[in-house]
């Protein structure tokens, strides 16, 4: 439990200090950008201390009225549009203050690197951070009208994306999540683990969870043949909607009167920031709780310095991956520390503060809100790699800040932290045997015109949505925003034409379309029109087995050493989902009956000795199939909430949070 009476009286003392640290931060950055010679002159040090005293007079008298008349810009800017006006307040410090000239990009790199020096600062002097929050934040929430707020419980739901149970164990015993383990031991929370679907992934997850239903959600990204081979990514821009009318009934998680903050669909809750499903909506971006965000003048900048601070600490972790010869090893490319700071760093904090403003406020019933830097990094550098417990370390700071919001709260707050599913370890398909799937397929099928993506699914629907237009889905978004599928592959002598075969990867899952048939094809047909297909992948000894339906026999698992009869429960040989789990079978009967299922499903090998995969993207950390920790993530909540320990399946979890929302209703009233 924190102690508000002694933060009360610590902050106070830090307040001085940190004001004098500021000072002293916005000085040395006045006197970096000048050194650098990009639009900023000061004549003195003197004068650069004198400067940076004025531009935080202005911005204690000026910022409180500019931030709420130019909110809606600093919005639909995405925070550039404040940078810029703190370069406006610089100048017009410089016209006060002689020997001081701004123009030009130091407008906006002056408060980036004031901002940056202080919280460098800061850090180092080891200046206490949770005083200095709660005295910025507390000043906000005495103007909160006390007589609007409801009696009844609040709730905070804060998911991890890609955190496995026995993960998120070993962070806590490690002492990387301190907040997480206090509330452990304090008996305030419990632990319980659950079971994805088939499709180990967001897109099926947060269906699940936050509507109740993922229905035909086959994986990541998945073709529609009776939509004229429509192909879909869960989380694209365009896609992302249709999948959300398809699985809405009006009555989500978040429906009535909740607030969805960076998530990939919406549970049916009017109040949106960075919701995927809502995105293309540009009246949707704009929302009063990004006045937390922007209500201090270097917030942003701040933001906008640790994002820069990230991506450095990613080109130095591949630096030191290559000196030590870390593996299974990918090559992440010069831009992804940017990508990677915008999921592990911008995400966090601006949502992080659009919470707080949620729970301050206390108007929203129930708040759900995606941190998805565990993710990005683990993907990259691995599950267990000091890249992943270091941005762990980093979200459990946001949930203590959460919890001493919910305490200076007016209305009472259950916070809950969970995940959507896990990650698995290991070299990828491509690493081991030097062929992709695609390329393996091609080999069966020489005379086929092959479309695939096995891109990385990285991020989820961070690096999805931002990138899907140039990289994701490799040109297949038309002029109208609309995701569809156009041939790659040309006649030597003759005009495009469409592809027949269709490949596609979700972690270690791998879906092969033939796409020249309307109809989901059988095991006999296949076996007839394409005899190299199914024998060709299910005794590769990367391939664990395939999924088909026989006209005969029912959805069949085909493995290289024996069969599994999905109909009846019988194995012909050895069974080839021994290493998958006890629920395999049961997800694969469901997955089998979804309308998007391809005509084959593959699922990589699962090593259990080594808890390995084999990817069918360029991923160290995968998730969207089967084998070891990608299928069972976590929930830590109130240790009164009943939520029973192995749930299966992202509408279970769904059932027991609504269950847990109602009766917390029932009782206020």
């Amino acid at each position: 439990m924190v102690n508000y009476d002694e933060l009360y009286y610590k902050s106070r003392f830090y307040w001085v200090w940190r004001t004098f640290i500021l000072w002293i931060g916005a000085a040395l950055g006045f006197l970096f950008i000048a050194y650098i010679s990009v639009g900023l002159s000061v004549d003195s040090w003197e004068t650069a201390f004198v400067a940076a005293a004025v531009v935080g007079i202005l911005n204690t008298l000026l910022w409180p009225v500019l931030s709420r008349i130019l909110l809606p810009f600093m919005v639909l800017t995405v925070g550039v549009g404040s940078l810029l006006v703190n370069g406006a307040l610089i100048w017009l410090a410089s016209e006060f203050v002689g020997g001081v000239t701004i123009e030009g990009a130091a407008l906006v790199l002056t408060p980036i690197a004031m901002s940056a020096i202080s919280t460098l600062l800061m850090g180092l002097l080891t200046i206490d951070d949770d005083a200095a929050w709660y005295r910025s934040i507390g000043k906000t929430v005495k103007k909160a009208d006390e007589e609007d707020v409801k009696d009844t419980p609040g709730v905070v739901f804060m998911e991890i994306d890609g955190l496995g149970k026995d993960i998120l164990l070993e962070a806590v015993e490690r002492g990387d999540m301190p907040t997480l383990k206090r509330w452990i031991e304090d008996g305030s929370h419990k632990v319980s683990g659950w079971e994805t679907d088939l499709s180990s992934q967001t897109g099926a997850s947060q269906a699940g969870i936050l509507h109740g239903n993922n229905e035909d959600i086959v994986a990541f990204r998945w073709v529609e043949k009776e939509n004229d081979n429509k192909f879909m990514v869960s989380t694209g821009l365009s896609d992302a909607p249709i999948v959300e009318e398809r699985i809405s009934d009006g009555n989500g998680l978040l429906s009535g009167n909740g607030a969805s903050r960076a998530n990939l669909f919406s549970g049916d809750a009017k109040d949106v920031i960075f919701t995927f499903s809502r995105m293309k909506d540009v009246g949707k971006f704009y929302n009063k709780a990004w006045e937390y965000v922007f209500s201090n003048s270097s917030n942003f900048s701040r933001i906008v310095s640790l994002v820069f601070w990230d991506a450095f600490l990613d080109y130095n972790s591949q630096l030191i991956h290559r000196l030590r010869n870390i593996k299974p090893r990918i090559s992440r490319g010069l831009f992804y520390p940017f990508i990677r700071a915008g999921a592990n760093v911008f995400l966090r904090e601006i949502t992080t503060l659009a919470i707080i403003g949620d729970i301050l406020k206390g108007k929203t019933d129930v708040n759900y809100v995606t941190y998805l830097g565990y993710d990005e990094i683990a993907h990259h550098s691995g599950i267990r790699d000091e890249d992943a417990f270091h941005a762990l370390r980093s979200i459990d700071k946001q949930f203590h800040r959460v919890e001493m919001a919910s305490y200076l709260a007016y209305r009472d707050y259950k916070l809950v932290v969970h995940s959507d599913h896990g990650q698995t370890n290991g070299a990828t398909f491509k690493q081991r045997y030097g062929y992709t799937l695609e390329e393996m397929v091609k080999g069966l099928l020489p005379d086929a015109r092959i479309f695939a993506d096995m891109s990385p699914s990285t991020g989820d629907h961070f690096s999805v949505a931002f990138t899907a237009p140039v990289d994701r889905v490799k040109g297949l978004i038309d002029d109208a925003g609309e995701t569809k599928y156009l041939q790659r592959y040309k006649k030597e002598e003759s005009d495009e034409v469409e592809p027949n075969v269709m490949v596609l990867a979700s972690g270690n899952m791998g879906l092969v379309y033939l796409t020249e048939h309307r109809n989901r094809l059988t095991y006999e047909e296949i076996n007839y029109l394409y005899p190299d297909l199914i024998p060709g992948l299910s005794k590769h000894e990367g391939i664990g087995f395939i999924l088909v339906e026989s006209n005969e026999h029912g959805p069949l698992i085909i493995g290289n050493g024996g069969t599994y009869y999905l109909e009846n429960d019988t194995v012909d040989g050895a069974n080839p989902l021994a290493n998958y789990g006890p629920n395999a079978a049961r997800h694969l009967k469901r997955t089998n009956n979804f309308k998007y299922t391809p005509d084959i499903l593959a699922i990589s090998l699962y090593d259990p000795e080594k808890n390995e995969v084999a990817a069918f993207e360029e991923l160290v950390g995968s998730h969207g199939g089967l084998g070891g920790e990608q299928s069972f993530p976590f929930i830590l909540h109130p240790s009164e909430w009943n939520i029973p320990d192995g749930l299966i399946g992202a509408e279970s979890v769904y059932q027991a949070f609504k269950s847990e929302i109602v009766k917390l209703n029932k009782e206020g009233s």
